[in-house]
């Protein structure tokens, strides 16, 4: 089990490392044809999500590759199921269904490795 939670990790940090540099380092203009939900949310915001993503994606995979401070892994888990729940919230609004399951998908990988760094598998 440990082993799969270490690829549901790597999964999930490679997501949101992704989604997190995108969201810090894109203009808006240019986010807006990637991610339309971009255009009812103001800039700083997005900004923000940027930045929590990023740093859930860094305290999923360096805390438990680097055997320092792996109490961070189970609380960024956390953090990133929450960003998909109010995520899958904002494209409830907009009506956006495939969004809503992507976010769906990603918000049971987190409360996975939850669950597994919290409980039985903990490092």
């Amino acid at each position: 089990m440990n082993v799969f939670l270490w690829i549901v990790q790597g999964v999930l940090a490679a997501v949101f490392a992704t989604s997190g540099l995108i969201k810090t380092t894109k203009s808006r203009e240019q986010l807006i044809p990637q991610l339309l939900w971009v255009s009812d949310v103001r800039t700083p915001v997005v900004r923000l999500i940027g930045i929590a993503e990023f740093a859930a994606a860094l305290g999923l995979f360096l805390p438990g590759a680097l055997d320092i401070g792996t109490v961070l892994t189970p609380p960024a888990a956390t953090g990133l199921a929450v960003i998909m729940v109010l995520a899958m919230g904002l494209h409830a609004r907009r009506r956006e269904p495939a969004a809503i399951a992507f976010n769906a998908v990603l918000l049971v990988l987190a409360a996975l490795v939850m669950w597994g760094r919290f409980g039985p598998h903990a490092f």
